[in-house]
């Protein structure tokens, strides 16, 4: 099994100074991406996260990465409006909605915009433990290709 998800590109980019990580409400992807990068590239990338809109605080990503010895911190999920900086070397959408927003707003910017479709894990039924492995797959799918494909790795 690959951990590229369907429709991902498999080559490498080269490092971005800054990466804005961003899927639809800011609440479980992008914020765990944002956390996740912040750990693996070196400290002088800026490393953020927005969503298309933005949603509420979801505990399961607390959970399954404090499970990896990770936190978001204060993070509360925002918009691309409401972003501190709107200048960024490298886009990475997470979710349909996402890319579509990213793509509108850099028609007319030199950003590159990467699309690595990630599974919502919002949407898992079950059993506590069978939602947490729906966020921990996530999790380890966003590690592996921040780490492979981000990561300033010769």
């Amino acid at each position: 099994m690959t951990d590229l998800p369907p429709g991902a590109k498999a080559e490498k980019v080269r490092m971005p100074g800054s990466i804005l990580f961003m899927c639809r409400m800011n609440a479980v992807r992008s914020p765990m991406a944002e956390v996740l990068a912040r750990e693996c590239l070196p400290a002088g990338t800026y490393v953020a996260s927005a969503g298309v809109r933005p949603g509420e605080r979801d505990p399961f990503v607390d959970a399954v990465l404090a499970e990896v010895g990770l936190s978001l911190g204060r993070h509360a999920p925002h918009s691309l409006e409401q972003l501190e900086d709107d200048y960024f070397d490298l886009i990475v959408t997470l979710a349909p909605e996402a890319h579509h927003a990213a793509l509108e707003l850099t028609r007319s910017m030199a950003v590159d915009v990467i699309y690595w479709p990630m599974p919502d894990p919002t949407v898992a039924t079950g059993t506590r433990d069978q939602i947490l492995s729906a966020y921990r797959d996530v999790r380890e799918q966003l590690k592996s290709l921040i780490r492979r494909r981000l990561a300033a790795e010769e």
